[in-house]
């Protein structure tokens, strides 16, 4: 796993506040899965998917962009439809009080924005690369997997049972119905069939009389 302190970017050094306010909403006991573990993949496989693909990033400023917006995307998580575009808002406002290029805060923004429908253009590498890291855990093995779907379960804990899996079950579907779930050949070579066998198994259980 990557140390989150490491992977704090160095542009943004002289601003720990940034970090540690981003790290206490992940810490937020409510959190089932969106919290420090999760982020911590996220940087872990970004690392990953732009070391897979290093003549497509455009240089240094490509992966502060990338880094820095997996560090927010999930920086408001309520549950609401509206959260990547609070997330998105918040970094906005975080990196333009901390100097940071107009170009740069844009851009991480833009990419926080993508997470919400995870549907990067097909040129977009800094997007596919988000993107995918964030929904690199749908390819975990078994037990990663479990632990994934029971801390999904409990953020979502004040719906009944039978909400919570029908309404599981047709996001299910979408991504099943994607032509493909990932957007870097890297994602679609490691990941997709794996992701696919677990999103199958999942509805099957899902689809299930229930006992």
């Amino acid at each position: 796993m990557v140390d989150l302190e490491d992977s704090w970017p160095a542009l943004l050094a002289g601003h720990p506040e940034i970090r540690d306010r981003l790290l206490a909403a992940y810490d937020d006991p409510r959190r089932g899965y969106h919290d420090r573990q999760h982020l911590t993949e996220v940087l872990e496989w970004v690392d990953v998917l732009l070391d897979a693909s290093p003549g497509d990033v455009d240089g240094s400023a490509d992966r502060d962009a990338v880094v820095l917006a997996a560090w927010f995307h999930d920086a408001v998580y309520e549950g609401a439809g509206d959260d990547e575009e609070r997330s998105a808002a918040l970094a906005e406002r975080a990196l333009a009080t901390a100097g940071l290029p107009s170009l740069l805060v844009t851009e991480v923004a833009r990419l926080v924005r993508l997470t919400a429908a995870h549907r990067p253009e097909a040129d977009d590498v800094a997007g596919a690369a988000l993107c995918d890291a964030d929904l690199a855990i749908l390819a975990s093995d078994d037990a990663r997997y479990a632990e994934y779907l029971s801390g999904v379960r409990r953020e979502f804990a004040d719906i009944t049972d039978g909400d919570f899996r029908s309404g599981r079950a047709r996001v299910l579907r979408q991504l099943l119905d994607a032509a493909s779930l990932f957007g870097t050949r890297y994602g679609r070579e490691h990941w997709e069939q794996r992701a696919r066998d677990n999103l199958r198994r999942e509805l099957e259980v899902l689809d299930a009389p229930a006992s």
